[in-house]
């Protein structure tokens, strides 16, 4: 099932999306539920969907991210297929190349719940803050059911399913500062959706993540190609962090991304990118310069 968060009338819906026919039905949710996104499917903890409406045009509605802002920082891992880390490291912005171009352990960080945005949405650079912004396609993980200690043979039962964001970053902070929260949590920097997928429809093993700016294929690769896979990760943050439901995790990006370049490929104003991933759809946005 695809399920989307929209507004219409200015009312934020939950809805099931069907892509070919071009509709969302909502779900019968009241304002307050509606107001988390599909965090009221996800809490509702295996009780059932609710009850759905009439029909509506996708044409007619506007989609926000599935979880318009998170309760909890989005946690990402960094450097998690083998020849984007070898790309990153190589760049001259990666303040953890001395430990190895491949990590040995999965690399957590995170970034801010206001940093993201919906399909749609401009991604808005600030040249007095950054002029070296980049662009990370992603398949991200949302959490169904929260727990501490979670083992890897088990974490998939903890899934409620899957999302794409665009992990944009500003590379000079990135390499300035030690730590990346800074250069991934400027605002409109977190690219979500443009829905979300339940587990039981989305295929780890056949789905491919790519992206394009401006029409030109930069990043392409197989889910299944992760250094570190999916139960590693939740079992690798869990372990003395308890995952909660709505938990949503960034799972790292392929090779193709702008620092690889010689010389750089850097989002400028009016660029445009779109990410794709098998079984999800397409997150779609624009880049717009900030002027005041």
């Amino acid at each position: 099932m695809k399920v989307a968060t929209f507004t219409i009338a200015g009312e934020r819906r939950v809805g099931v999306v069907d892509p070919d026919a071009r509709i969302v039905t909502p779900f019968s949710l009241s304002a307050e539920q509606a107001s988390r996104g599909i965090v009221a499917l996800i809490e509702r903890n295996g009780t059932g969907t609710p009850r759905t409406l009439s029909p509506i045009p996708l044409d007619a509605v506007t989609l926000e991210a599935p979880i318009p802002l998170p309760a909890r920082n989005i946690f990402c891992v960094g450097k998690n297929y083998f020849e984007h880390a070898h790309e990153f490291a190589l760049s001259g912005f990666d303040s953890s190349a001395s430990g190895g171009a491949v990590p040995k352990h999965p690399i957590i960080f995170s970034k801010v719940p206001e940093s993201v945005v919906p399909t749609g949405a401009d991604v808005v650079i600030d040249p007095q803050v950054s002029v070296a912004i980049d662009y990370e396609a992603e398949l991200a993980v949302i959490i169904g059911k929260g727990g501490r200690g979670i083992a890897r043979e088990n974490a998939l039962d903890h899934v409620w399913g899957y999302t794409i964001v665009n992990d944009v970053t500003a590379r000079d902070l990135q390499g300035r500062y030690s730590q990346w929260l800074i250069g991934k949590s400027q605002d409109t920097f977190c690219p979500m959706g443009p829905w979300a997928v339940t587990r039981d429809e989305f295929d780890l093993e056949r789905a491919s993540v790519r992206c394009f700016v401006n029409g030109e294929m930069r990043q392409n690769a197989k889910v299944s190609m992760l250094i570190f896979d999916i139960p590693t990760i939740i079992a690798t943050i869990s372990q003395g962090i308890t995952l909660k439901p709505g938990d949503i995790i960034a799972t790292g990006t392929p090779v193709g991304v702008g620092i690889g370049f010689d010389p750089p490929k850097y989002l400028r104003s009016g660029d445009f990118m779109r990410v794709e991933i098998d079984g999800i759809g397409a997150l779609e946005n624009r880049v717009s310069e900030r002027t005041a």
